[in-house]
């Protein structure tokens, strides 16, 4: 079983800081010519007290693949004020005190798809209720399931999400 605080407080400010200055760092250096930019989004492992995830069936973009829960964080946002805002849109759950734990670059989907998504990983513990669809044009079925059994198609950036806090790991080069 995966650990489930995989960092300090303290190591998990320092972290997400050093991922926001990363970051600023990668746009200011972006050559011109460049035209493809890179996003940068959360993907929010929610566990339940029996150990499985909270997975999503797509609808619209990213159809039919399976994932965990997430998005693209906002101008000004911490990632986990993105986490926390994205679980409550797609899910209608209040997590409280995500935990930063990995990074993936998903360049298989780059190369699938032509859009680049670099994902902040984050782990939260079921708060309790039932999660609702709450963006039906986006997601068609919610499943608790295990994470050594993930349905498929199963979309990238969750698998290695996934695989990450299985491996207790900060980031896998693919």
């Amino acid at each position: 079983m995966p650990r489930e605080d995989c960092l300090s407080d303290d190591e998990n400010k320092t972290t997400t800081d050093n991922l926001k200055s990363i970051f600023i760092i990668m746009d200011k250096f972006q050559p011109e010519e460049y035209t493809v930019s890179v996003v940068v989004g959360v993907g929010v492992i929610i566990i339940n007290d029996k150990g499985e995830v909270l997975l999503g069936k797509r609808t619209s973009q990213h159809a039919p693949y399976w994932s965990i829960f997430g998005g693209h964080v906002d101008p000004g946002e911490t990632f986990e004020e993105c986490a926390i805002r994205e679980i409550q849109e797609e899910t209608g759950l209040t997590i409280q005190d995500p935990k930063v734990y990995g990074v993936c670059n998903n360049l298989e989907t780059y190369h699938e798809e032509g859009k680049h998504t670099v994902s902040v990983c984050l782990l939260a513990h079921h708060p309790g209720g039932e999660p609702q669809l709450m963006e039906p044009e986006k997601c068609e079925q919610l499943i608790w399931c295990d994470p050594n059994q993930l349905p498929e198609p199963h979309f990238e950036a969750s698998r290695n999400a996934i695989k990450l806090w299985q491996m207790e790991k900060f980031y896998l080069i693919a």
